[in-house]
This record gives structure tokens, sequence and C-alpha cells, in this order.
């Protein structure tokens, strides 16, 4: 397995039941200078499906994981525990983003094994801002592991 740095488009997988949300968080990426592709799901469940191995290769597996906590069914916590749990591999970087900022949840998700934590933001300049700066780090700096073949 060698480190690398996502090729684009980037794939993201954006975990998230809110509408509105989901609606910011695509704008705030079309600022960024990457090519983007999102694949979004909506319950805590569909995430762990999402990750089995598919037949048809040509399923996209995700350079990045945002990641709503409240989530109906199975919640954001949950999640990062199954990922950890049931993959044959290391997930691809997985960033919570919640609109939560309790010391127990942050410390709850980076005991899960969360990557980050980010509080989502009040404005929309704020988000551009955001998806700035996860571009700067996770798409431009960070060194990924290879998707599974």
């Amino acid at each position: 397995m060698s480190d690398q740095t996502p090729d684009e488009p980037v794939d993201i997988l954006l975990v998230e039941d809110n509408p509105g949300d989901v609606r910011l968080t695509r704008e705030a990426f079309k600022s960024v200078d990457s090519e983007i592709e999102f694949h979004v799901v909506t319950d805590g469940d569909e995430v762990t499906q999402y990750f089995q191995p598919q037949l048809d290769d040509s399923e996209p597996h995700p350079d990045l994981v945002l990641l709503d906590l409240n989530l109906p069914s199975v919640d954001g916590f949950t999640v990062l525990e199954r990922l950890d749990d049931e993959l044959d591999y290391p997930p691809p970087p997985v960033l919570v983003l919640s609109s939560s900022s309790s010391a127990d949840d942050i410390g709850k998700s980076y005991g899960n094994t969360a990557n980050a934590y980010l509080t989502k933001p009040d404005t929309m300049p704020q988000f551009n801002s955001m998806a700035q700066a996860i571009e700067d780090f996770w798409f431009e700096t960070a060194q990924h592991p290879s998707a599974p073949s």
C-alpha cells in the first residue's frame, strides 16, 4: 500500500440528512480549485453499505468522508465504530462535520477514530473558508492510504 494524495476528481462521501446542509456543503466546495464529485448518503446504515465490496469495481472509493453526527437510525458515532470494526482496509479520512461544539462530542468522535472534527459554519463565507482549508490540507498536503483493490 503506497501513500498518495487524491487524484481529481476528488470523491467525497457526504453523510448528511439535512438537504440544506448538503446544498451549503456542495456550494462551498465549488469555491475550491479541485474538481469534487459528491456522493451523498442520508442515513448511517447507508454508510457501511457504501463501503461494502462491490462486484462491479466501477463504484468509486471515496477519498474523504464528511460525517454528520445526528443521523436517522444510526448516528455518526456508530458509523465511526462500524468503519473501524468492519473494514478490512483503512477507511479514507473521516472528518466529522457537526453543528455541535460539545467537548463530549468532540472527544467521543476522536475516540472513535475520526481524523478531524469541524463545527458547521454559520455563514457561506465561513463554509467557503472551511472548504478551502479542507482542500489545502486533505487534498493537497496529507497522504492517504491507497484505495482497496
